[in-house]
C-alpha cells in the first residue's frame, strides 16, 4: 500500500513525460456527489497544442471536454483523490491499476503496456483525391484554389464535393475498359465542375485516354465551358448544347454520368446509358415527382396521408425502382451518400456497374411486387420494356417513344 502522495507523483510523472495513451477513472467513492460514473481521458492535438480529452459518461451521455496539460493534471488529480476509487492508466511504459481505500490507501499495480501510442489529432487531415496545397489547374480557374493551392473558404463545400465524386469513381476505375480511349457523357453538365475533375483525374492523374462530352440545354455555359477547356489545353473534352432525348451521335459509351436531371430526365439518360452498354453510371437524381401522384396504398395512408412524407418517400421509392431496374438490366448498383445533408436533401448517388447482381427472375419478382403494392408506373421501366423479362409489363403493349421523349425534354432543366 502507497500514501496518496505516491498516485499523485505518478500522475505528475505521466503528464511531464507525455506518456499517457488513455486513462480510466471509474468505481466512484460517494453516489451523492456527482452524476457522471466513469471518466475517460486521451490526449488529442488541438490548433497544433496538445490537450487532454475528458469523457465524462452520464445514465444516458457522455459529454466532452478539453484541457491543457497543467489543467488536465489538476483535474485527473482530483477525480483520483475526491471521486474514484479505481482507476487504469495506460502509458507507453506500462499499464498503472490504481485501487484507493475508503482511508485513502493507495494500491497501485504495475503490468506490461497493453496499448500503443496512436495518431493524436482530433480533426485528422482529411486525404483527399486533390489535395490541399498542391495547385491543380482547373480549380484555379474554377476559383476554388488560389495559385498557391489554397482552397478559398467559401468553395471548401464545392472542393469536398469535388473529391467525393472523384471517390465514387477511383472505387470503379478497374470496371472501365483497357487498352482503348473511353468515350465519357455528362448529361446535363452545367457549370461543369465534375467534368473537368473528371477529365483531370482521368486523363492528368491516370493516364487515360479520354473522350469526354458535356450536355447541357444552356447555350453560354456551354461556351464558358468550351472556353475554360481550351485554355486549359483539354484537347478531348468538349460540351455541346442539346437535351437527352435528342443525343444519337455515339453508338458506345463507356461511363454515363448524370447529376441533378429532372425528374424523368434521369430516366431518360439511365435509358442511354444502358442502350449504350455503359461500364459505369454515375447519377444524382433531382426532383422525383412521378411517383408522387401515383404512390399509393391503404396500409400505408398514415404515411402517405402527409404532404411532405408522401413526397420523401416517394423520392426514395423512386430511386430504389431506378437501382432494381438497373440490377434487372445487368448491373450491380450501390446507393450512396454524395453530399452530406447539412448541404443538401439532394444527396443520394446511384452508382452502377456492368455485373449480374442476382437472379433476374428472383429480382423480378422482388421489383414487381413492390411496384404493384404502391401502384407505381415508372418511366424507367415503360422505356425500357424491351430489355426488361416482360415486354411492356406495365403497359401491356408498345412504347410511346415519342411521349416518353417529350416528357424527358421538359425535365431537364
Amino acid at each position: 500500500m502507497y500514501p496518496v502522495d505516491s498516485l499523485r507523483k505518478l500522475i505528475q510523472d505521466v503528464f511531464e513525460q507525455n506518456s499517457l495513451i488513455t486513462a480510466t477513472w471509474s468505481q466512484l467513492r460517494r453516489r451523492d456527489n456527482v452524476s457522471f460514473t466513469k471518466v475517460q481521458v486521451k490526449p488529442v492535438t488541438l490548433k497544433n497544442q496538445l490537450h487532454y480529452q475528458f469523457a465524462f459518461h452520464y445514465a444516458n451521455k457522455v459529454l466532452h471536454e478539453n484541457l491543457t496539460p497543467a489543467e488536465a493534471l489538476e483535474r485527473m488529480t482530483l477525480l483520483c483523490e475526491e471521486t474514484f476509487r479505481q482507476g487504469l492508466l495506460c502509458t507507453a511504459d506500462a499499464d498503472y491499476q490504481i485501487l484507493i481505500s475508503k482511508k485513502y490507501k493507495v494500491s497501485i499495480l504495475t503490468k506490461s503496456p497493453s496499448k500503443t501510442a496512436v495518431d493524436l489529432s482530433h480533426n485528422r487531415k482529411k486525404q483527399y483525391v486533390l489535395e490541399e496545397g498542391v495547385p491543380v489547374s482547373f480549380l484555379v480557374e474554377l476559383g476554388i484554389m488560389n495559385d498557391e493551392g489554397r482552397v478559398l473558404a467559401r468553395k471548401y463545400d464545392k472542393f469536398r464535393q469535388i473529391n467525393r465524386f472523384l471517390e465514387m469513381v477511383q472505387d470503379v476505375i478497374a470496371h472501365l475498359p483497357e487498352g482503348r480511349p473511353l468515350t465519357i457523357v455528362d448529361f446535363g453538365c452545367g457549370k461543369s465542375y465534375l467534368t473537368f475533375a473528371l477529365y483531370h483525374y482521368l486523363s492528368v492523374q491516370q493516364r487515360r485516354s479520354l473522350n469526354i462530352i458535356g450536355l447541357d440545354l444552356k447555350a453560354d455555359v456551354i461556351a464558358h465551358c468550351n472556353d475554360l477547356a481550351r485554355r486549359l489545353h483539354y484537347g478531348d473534352l468538349k460540351f455541346l448544347v442539346g437535351d437527352i432525348a435528342d443525343y444519337d451521335e455515339l453508338n458506345e459509351v463507356d461511363m454515363v454520368v448524370t447529376l441533378h436531371a429532372c425528374d424523368t430526365a434521369t430516366d431518360a439518360a439511365l435509358e442511354k446509358a444502358v442502350r449504350w452498354g455503359a461500364s459505369v453510371i454515375l447519377s444524382v437524381p433531382c426532383c422525383q415527382h412521378e411517383l408522387y401522384d401515383q404512390v399509393e396504398s391503404s396500409v400505408m395512408n398514415p404515411l402517405l396521408s402527409h404532404g411532405i412524407l408522401k413526397e420523401r418517400f416517394s423520392a426514395l421509392a423512386t430511386d430504389a425502382i431506378r437501382a432494381k431496374l438497373l440490377d434487372i438490366m445487368g448491373y450491380k448498383t450501390q446507393l450512396l451518400e454524395f453530399i452530406d445533408l447539412e448541404n443538401t436533401p439532394k444527396n443520394i448517388l446511384i452508382r452502377a456497374v456492368r455485373g449480374q447482381a442476382g437472379q433476374v427472375k428472383d429480382m423480378w419478382a422482388e421489383y414487381t411486387a413492390f411496384r404493384d403494392f404502391i401502384h407505381a408506373d415508372p418511366y424507367l421501366e415503360r422505356a425500357c420494356a424491351d430489355l426488361l423479362p416482360v415486354e411492356g409489363s406495365i403497359t401491356g403493349g408498345k412504347v410511346d417513344r415519342e411521349n416518353l421523349e417529350r416528357t424527358a425534354k421538359c425535365n431537364l432543366h
